[in-house]
């Protein structure tokens, strides 16, 4: 989903909380942010604050391209995670993408194989919903990563063919899996 449907839906009272489904409200706007896209490319944002009018907790909207607590766009994160399913190592994917070592040991420990399986599951559900037989005979993958990345993107794929959009696969994954492709970095509790 775009900024522009969600703030349309945010501001029509359509956008329900992710904690406790009640009504999301217009909250203000979240710290400007620059995030790094493919290359040298950079997005410069200003994100939507939305405040539930049920639990009272606030949410930052997010663009489909970026991924929830990471400064780098959900393409550029999952073309880290499809080297790594063909056996690709931290140095050749950060060289490669030209990003550093740390970061891309991070993206790729935030797919544990717990969150693999959540992916794969999000990309079968999915996938039985746009297209069934996607799930007949998939290519064979060395992962459950790989496995769940084929899915999600045979179903990114599928989904623009039938619905004739052009949103970028890695937008439409990043919508599919809520912006978890990567579990979200753990901030330490202040106390």
């Amino acid at each position: 989903m775009g900024l522009d449907t969600a703030e349309q839906l945010l501001l029509a009272g359509d956008l329900p909380c992710p904690d406790c489904q009640s009504v999301l409200r217009p909250f203000g706007h979240g710290r400007p942010r620059v995030v790094r896209d493919l290359g040298s490319a950079r997005l410069r944002l200003t994100p939507r604050r939305a405040r539930c009018s049920g639990c009272g907790r606030t949410q930052i909207l997010l663009p489909s391209s970026l991924t929830v607590r990471r400064a780098d766009s959900t393409q550029v994160i999952g073309n880290a995670l499809i080297a790594k399913v063909r056996g690709a190592g931290v140095r050749t994917i950060a060289a490669a993408l030209n990003r550093p070592e740390s970061t891309v040991r991070r993206w790729l420990r935030g797919v544990d194989e717990p969150h693999a399986q959540w992916l794969y599951r999000q990309g079968v559900d999915l996938a039985d919903t746009v297209d069934r037989q996607l799930l007949v005979n998939p290519a064979p993958q060395p992962t459950t990563l790989g496995h769940a990345l084929n899915v999600l993107g045979g179903a990114a794929h599928r989904y623009r063919e039938r619905l004739g959009v052009t949103t970028p696969l890695w937008s439409l994954v990043g919508v599919f899996v809520e912006g978890r492709l990567v579990l979200p970095i753990r901030t330490p509790r202040r106390t």
